[in-house]
């Protein structure tokens, strides 16, 4: 595998991650001086002072000034501040056009600095101190464990894992207890898996779950999701918040000293507690993050004391509670079901226990408040379940072994071991609660006592303080992300009368207003004072949050929507397929009326988004499943035979590829069928050239044969032909009329004219044109040479009737075998918009080419040298600055366009057109010299990609743009053929419109 040394590359210049190695190539050496060094009186490729697009900027390059720029950071962060000149991309009109200067607004193009690798420019914080102000307070920002883990551990902790599972293990066993733990945490292990998938999907702001799922996936199912999941949020603040009421309630009975009555001081009670912890929230996150802090110590301190608790000697009056630390006949015994009242069934159980499960999206939900969102998300929320699910498991499987389902909890109950009439598992150890397990009267034992953690802890307080710990802080993270999606939702104005909740205060833009709706919300339903009221809707809501999040990520996988490229590896479709059917599952299970009113809500609010289609455009995957199945249904088309009931003009297609007949260049049909497959469409094109009356007839006996090629070798593409007087003018047709509607291709793909020294001079400047027009109606270009060359019609006319044949052969080409363990090299020389970088990352994703690894070259400037040179150790090992030899490769070049010289002796412009009158593919000398900047980047191009790409799998250039009207043909060719000359691999030459086909956003 060729890479760059690593001893030679500068390491503020070279960076590598995963499969891609980002390298910057460096001009020359500053000083250097030779026939092709552009002096400082060099300008612009342009002939005059020009405005372009308000503000074009001039800047040097290679050694070199252009407008062009090379690849930027900030061009790909969809930011407000596009329009900014020295920050701006020029459009295709700016590179391609002729120069004209706009009467009135000449200026003189400034040479300005760029940024040489893409990386970010220089921070808020630097520009504010360049300005004399003061740099704004950092944000407070939280890492996986103490913004996502701690957090999601608090919220899946509650009042149930202290009060209701030793009592379900009663109930269901030990075996069946772990069980419904397993499936609980399968669910939503799932839909950790999916909101990792989706956390890692782009770059990450400020609004959690919300956020998440409306910029990877569209508005339609983000909206629906981020209210529901802020209501419920609001209203589990309230079901944490009574839980925790009613612990205080009963220690307060159990003293006697009761406010008003059990139910007002649940009331009471819950008012106050809400109204610190809106105090707390209010204080600022910092502050929030220390309560919760706090709030786990107390956790893990009560479940170190709990755990002391089973191996120190259980008392007698711990004994006539039923605790007789480990045994292994009580473990046998609770091992199996005992199934008592009238929820004593499997499924009553996991109603019950679900929720305990859930609480998963605390840390996805302050996503904003996070420092890489996409590492801490998957990292933090996986590790919460698996530890949260490991207590679980290891709470059912000790209590379980230490404390008998029945006691009295009467001290008088104390026999001698084998006493006659004794009955149950007790009385071999000298206890006998034969008659209140007769009489089912009794207080004690795990199926009857809720508080069987604190009798069997070494330390019965800590148990409680535990309890007041879980609901607490599972109270404070809802309390905290409700107003956090909230915000979020409502600055995108999906639906009416919300906006004023949007606006957000402080460094951290704290949601105020958020968190005292949520703060209303939460007193409303504490006021009902009632659990078992206020569980069911929640845990409905949640389930039908998770069903919508795993759906949704399975329904972009399955429409492969561009928007979704996800980088969490151990992310499946399928599994987010089965976490959405199970989660609608549980859901009626739980609470059939609570469902049917969750669904309802989410129907309604994407229908009312879908009705009103708010102006937003984040990529939808709703619109990627229906240009998805326009597509396939589009592609089936080809296998039905013509009637008059189900034909339909029109081709779809997003590649137009001038194949001629698709058989005589199948590396060109492979290439472009590999990275379309499955995701976009290509539209082989033929031109016919001839009188119509002639070729017309050829043109349907031909058609069915190409199509039945294609079906054969696989390929999903359409194949439409057209009669013209010269190719130009048919590729013109073809650029005009192919596709339909917003299905119009916008990337030419044609090969490379290998003998444009030896053809006619005429189809020369017709080549060339192509290119032209392409540019002028906005087309991306790529164009293939392989060495061995693209036409294999020698072949097929070696046989007497080529085009019967057409459907029966299939030649091999390169793009069909598997690459093995080499690379593809990407020279991004200049910012295209990313099509130089799409294309090859997405050959790189299908399996014949899986294994091999994408390096990519970024172009570097001339006036950062010094920055650079600081930065490196020894700089006479920088790569590319080197003195090379390069005599010979400029002799070659001047040989290879000498045939094509108009030798006028510098004469002036209006000679020169008189000289070449009928030939304008003559080079002046004044065109040669003017070029030699340019020309000489082409073959110092040509070295690089010779020392260094020699042996990759593919490499893909950015294709030089040539001035309309100012740069002969022969000139632009002899460009192309050094750049590419003496290369074994296939080479791309690619460039696309200007405008972006990329983004690290999700927005």
């Amino acid at each position: 595998m060729a890479e760059l040394p690593v001893a030679e590359l500068p390491t503020a210049l070279s960076r590598c991650s995963g499969r891609f190695t980002i390298s910057t190539l460096l001009g020359t050496e500053e000083g250097s001086h030779g026939p092709y060094t552009p002096t400082e009186g060099s300008s612009c490729d342009s002939t005059h002072p020009t405005h372009l697009s308000g503000s074009t900027l001039c800047t040097r390059t290679f050694g070199y000034n252009t407008v062009d720029v090379v690849p930027a950071y900030e061009h790909y962060a969809n930011s407000k501040g596009m329009g900014d000149a020295r920050r701006g991309r020029p459009s295709l009109a700016d590179l391609h056009s002729i120069l004209k200067p706009e009467p009135g607004r000449l200026h003189v193009p400034v040479c300005g600095p760029q940024h040489s690798n893409g990386l970010p420019e220089a921070g808020a914080e630097e520009a504010a101190r360049e300005l004399g102000r003061a740099p704004a307070p950092e944000p407070v920002r939280f890492g996986w464990v103490k913004g996502v883990m701690i957090r999601c551990m608090l919220n899946i902790w509650g009042v149930i894992l202290y009060l209701r599972l030793p009592w379900i293990t009663a109930q269901a066993g030990i075996a069946l207890t772990w069980l419904i733990i397993l499936m609980s945490v399968t669910v939503t292990t799932i839909t950790g898996l999916s909101i990792s998938a989706i956390s890692t999907n782009g770059k990450v702001k400020s609004g959690g779950t919300y956020f998440l799922i409306s910029r990877s996936l569209g508005p339609e199912l983000g909206g629906s999701i981020g209210l529901i999941f802020a209501f419920a949020n609001a209203v589990a603040v309230a079901m944490h918040t009574v839980g925790f009421a009613e612990t205080v309630r009963d220690l307060l009975q159990e003293h006697n000293s009761l406010i008003v009555d059990p139910t007002n001081d649940i009331r009471i009670i819950g008012v106050v507690t809400v109204t610190v912890l809106l105090g707390i929230s209010l204080a600022g996150m910092e502050w929030e993050a220390k309560a919760q802090i706090l709030f786990f110590l107390v956790i893990l301190v009560s479940f170190i004391n709990y755990l002391v608790g089973t191996v120190i000697p259980a008392t007698a009056e711990k004994q006539a509670k039923g605790f007789f630390s480990y045994r292994a006949d009580i473990f046998v015994q609770n091992f199996v079901p005992n199934w008592r009242g009238p929820e004593g069934s499997f499924f009553s159980l996991f109603s019950i226990f679900f929720p305990s499960a859930t609480g998963i999206l605390a840390g996805a939900n302050i996503s904003g408040d996070l420092k890489d969102p996409a590492v801490a998300i998957p990292k933090g929320t996986l590790m919460a379940i698996f530890w949260t699910t490991v207590s679980y498991l290891v709470l059912s499987a000790t209590i379980g072994a230490c404390v008998v389902r029945d006691a009295s909890g009467s001290l008088n109950d104390s026999v001698a071991v084998g006493s006659p009439g004794c009955e149950g598992l007790a009385c071999a150890f000298g206890w006998n609660f034969t008659a209140c397990a007769q009489q089912q009267s009794c207080r004690y034992g795990l199926s009857n006592y809720y508080q069987s953690m604190s009798m069997v802890s070494g330390f019965a307080p800590l148990i409680t303080a535990g309890i007041f710990g879980a609901t607490l802080s599972s109270a404070l993270a809802c309390l905290v992300s409700a107003p956090k999606v909230f915000q979020c939702l409502c600055r995108d104005h999906l639906y009416p009368l919300i906006g004023f909740f949007g606006k957000g205060y402080g460094r951290n833009s704290e949601p105020i207003r958020g968190y005292m709706l949520t703060y209303i919300i939460a007193v409303g339903f504490i006021l009902i004072a009632e659990l078992n009221a206020i569980a069911p809707i929640i845990s409905n809501f949640f389930l039908c949050s998770y069903a919508l999040i795993n759906f949704s990520c399975f329904h972009a996988s399955i429409t492969n929507s561009p928007g979704w490229r996800p980088s969490f590896r151990y992310y499946s479709k399928w599994a987010a397929l089965f976490g959405a059917a199970v989660s609608v599952v549980i859901m009626f299970l739980l609470t059939w009326w609570a469902a049917l009113i969750a669904f309802g809500i989410v129907i309604f609010l994407l229908g009312y988004v879908l009705y009103k289609k708010p102006d937003v455009n984040w990529g939808s995957s709703m619109q990627a499943g229906s240009y998805n199945m326009a597509l396939n249904y589009s592609v089936g088309l080809s296998e039905v035979d013509e009637h008059i009931k189900n034909y339909r003009q029109g081709r779809l297609g997003t590649c137009l590829v001038l194949t001629g007949p698709p058989n005589f260049r199948p590396a060109l049909v492979d290439f472009v069928g590999t990275f379309t497959k499955n995701l976009s469409l290509m539209l082989c094109g033929n031109v016919l050239i001839g009188p119509r009356k002639q070729k017309m007839p050829e043109s349907r006996l031909a058609a069915d044969g190409h199509i039945k090629w294609l079906m054969k070798r696989k390929i999903k593409a359409f194949y439409t032909d057209v009669v013209a007087e010269d190719l130009r003018s048919g590729v013109q047709m073809l650029i005009q009329a192919a596709g339909l509607g917003k299905m119009r291709p916008n990337i030419l793909v044609l090969g490379y004219k290998r003998n444009w020294q030896t053809a006619s001079l005429q189809s020369l400047e017709d080549y060339v044109g192509i290119l032209h027009d392409a540019f002028d109606f906005k087309y991306g270009v790529c164009l293939m040479r392989m060495k061995e060359g693209l036409n294999v019609s020698r072949v097929m006319q070696a046989h007497a009737d080529a085009t019967a044949l057409a459907g029966e052969q299939q030649a091999s080409t390169v793009f069909q075998n598997k690459q093995g363990k080499k690379t593809i090299d990407i020279y991004w020389l200049f910012d295209d918009g990313g099509l130089t970088l799409l294309i090859p990352y997405l050959l790189g994703r299908k399996k014949r080419w899986g294994k091999c690894k994408i390096r990519v070259f970024v172009g570097g400037q001339i006036n950062r040298m010094d920055e650079e040179r600081k930065a490196t150790p020894k700089p006479a090992q920088t790569p590319f600055r080197t003195t090379i030899c390069l005599s010979c490769s400029i002799k070659r070049f001047d040989d290879l366009i000498a045939p094509f010289r108009l030798n006028d002796g510098f004469k002036d412009e209006a000679t020169v057109n008189e000289m070449r009158q009928g030939c304008p593919w003559k080079i002046s000398d004044e065109e040669v010299n003017k070029n030699r900047a340019k020309s000489l980047r082409q073959v110092r191009l040509n070295e690089i990609l010779l020392d260094y790409s020699r042996d990759a799998a593919l490499i893909t250039i950015t294709l030089p743009v040539a001035r309309k009207g100012r740069c002969p043909s022969s000139l632009y060719m002899a460009w192309l053929e050094t750049l590419s000359q003496d290369l074994r691999p296939p080479i791309i030459l690619t460039r696309g419109n200007q405008e972006n086909v990329l983004t690290f956003y999700c927005q």
